[in-house]
């Protein structure tokens, strides 16, 4: 799968090729990369494409699409990341080659499940329609004739023999403004939303769309075509599978984690276990909230809660001794002895901090990862809550929690469109009275560092006395009461190591 730089290096020289291969900025990716690149570059252009996605996601619901803030938040990302942002001339070859190759990568990691290609492909037209929209008019004509949909534009003479009906059919529409706009003839079918939604004038079986609303009947085209190339592309799977070399890397997109590595232990020791009780209440991610909850009030988390509980804890600075003492501790207050811990618990602790086994020092779990693997069953406390509660618990959990009822019904919202993360970034906004955090959230660890920050004026822990984590311990006591309930490559090293550790994590 080796094509060698020196090749593309000379083909891309060839300014000819270039324009013939990729005569516009934004395309409808209807014709598969042809060219062989390094396994290196195949994850670096997926990796890219995938941050780029993330933030047009947290855009999407953060912002209103066509606000100058959206806008120049995108660009930046486009730009920063190397994307085609505008159409540039022609010394865009590579930011377009780019684009086009790092598409079908992700078309292929993202057509595995109904969530997974709902997902792709509301981001990908998301990112279409703010490129389109960047266009200028002679621009968007161009590839209208590219694409195959350079409608009709009618004459100055039938305009104005349909002003009037323009005028009164088209919202926002003068007579005088219907003389300046140019009109397109468009058949019904290609314009059925803009009827719909009585934005457009009809005649003859004909829709009169002014350019302005072009771009809906663009999108519209765009996602009929991305949905059924993701659909055939899922059936061509199997064939994919087979290859040793590339499954377990699309595997591994399709829930991946872009940002820094937390199985770096930045804050060993700075943490005590009286702090936990406190820590938990104000600066752990509703999923190590509710497991953290759950151990207390039932002393014993089964094997999938430990695992996402005690990597999460390793991550915000437990060292090995601490987290045996803590395991330990809360295990013999349950129907755990001592001598049964130390047999059958203490060496998958060990395991999980790289001193027994293989020695691999495990990551904590990202968002995508506790979002799209090992759901919880009955007895289970791990799992996103935002992904695997009922809706009317989760919001009882919100109303435990002192959340008021506006941002609960924000929360919800996010969760009915499928956006767990951005729920959890709003509870985040909520617990911590911001309205706006700055920054995508994509880790329970690192949920925990940018609340530590926040409370600490910037310090990431601050190591309490004894006795304050005391008083936070009977704090979180009665809240109880009152309860009704680094770079992605050593992260895809790490996920494949983790299918290891979960055999020493059985034992319930």
């Amino acid at each position: 799968m080796e094509f060698s730089s020196r090749a593309r290096q000379k083909h891309a020289r060839l300014v000819g090729d270039r324009r013939e291969q990729y005569p516009h900025s934004l395309q409808f990716y209807l014709e598969p990369p042809m060219e062989s690149i390094s396994l290196v570059e195949f994850e670096s252009l997926a990796i890219d494409r995938l941050k780029l996605l993330k933030v047009v996601e947290n855009l999407g619901v953060s912002y209103v699409r066509s606000s100058d803030t959206y806008k120049s938040k995108l660009e930046a990302e486009l730009r920063k990341l190397k994307f085609p942002y505008r159409a540039l001339a022609e010394d865009d070859y590579e930011a377009r080659r780019k684009d086009h190759i790092s598409h079908f990568i992700l078309r292929l990691a993202y057509c595995q499940s109904e969530d997974l290609r709902r997902w792709f492909l509301q981001q990908e037209m998301d990112l279409f329609r703010y490129r389109f929209n960047e266009l200028t008019e002679s621009l968007m004509q161009k590839f209208l004739e590219h694409v195959n949909l350079s409608f009709e534009a009618i004459g100055e003479d039938l305009k104005n023999e349909l002003a009037y009906e323009l005028s009164v059919s088209t919202p926002g529409f003068s007579l005088p403004k219907v003389k300046e706009q140019m009109f397109y003839k468009v058949g019904l079918a290609d314009a059925v939303d803009l009827f719909r939604a009585r934005k457009v004038f009809i005649k003859d079986g004909f829709a009169y769309v002014p350019f302005k609303e072009i771009d809906v009947i663009v999108l519209n085209n765009y996602r009929t075509k991305l949905s059924k190339a993701l659909a055939l592309t899922a059936r061509s799977l199997p064939s994919i599978q087979s290859d040793e070399r590339l499954q377990p890397l699309l595997n591994h997109l399709s829930h991946s984690y872009v940002g820094p590595d937390y199985s770096i232990q930045k804050n060993t020791g700075k943490i005590s276990l009286e702090q936990i009780d406190s820590l938990s209440v104000k600066s752990f991610p509703l999923c190590m909230r509710q497991l953290h909850r759950a151990l207390r009030d039932n002393h014993h988390l089964r094997h999938g809660g430990r695992m996402q509980y005690g990597l999460f804890l390793k991550g915000i600075g437990l060292t090995l001794e601490q987290a045996l003492e803590f395991w330990k501790k809360e295990f013999i207050r349950g129907k755990v002895d001592a001598d049964k811990f130390d047999k059958g618990y203490a060496y998958s602790i060990r395991h999980s901090y790289g001193k027994e086994g293989k020695r691999t020092d495990y990551t904590p779990y990202s968002c995508m990862k506790i979002i799209m693997s090992n759901p919880p069953s009955q007895g289970d406390y791990h799992g996103c809550p935002f992904r695997h509660s009922d809706p009317e618990l989760l919001k009882q959990k919100l109303q435990s929690y002192k959340i008021p009822p506006s941002g609960i019904s924000q929360v919800l919202e996010l969760v009915k469109g499928m956006h767990y993360q951005l729920a959890c970034q709003k509870y985040f906004e909520l617990t911590h009275d911001v309205d706006d955090i700055g920054f995508s959230l994509n880790h329970p660890n690192q949920y925990f560092t940018e609340s530590q920050k926040l409370l600490n004026g910037g310090r990431e822990v601050k190591k309490e006395s004894s006795n304050l984590g005391n008083v936070q311990q009977k704090n979180n006591s009665q809240e109880s009461i009152n309860s009704s309930s680094t770079p992605t490559s050593s992260n895809a090293k790490a996920d494949t190591e983790l299918e290891g550790l979960e055999a020493y994590f059985t034992e319930d």
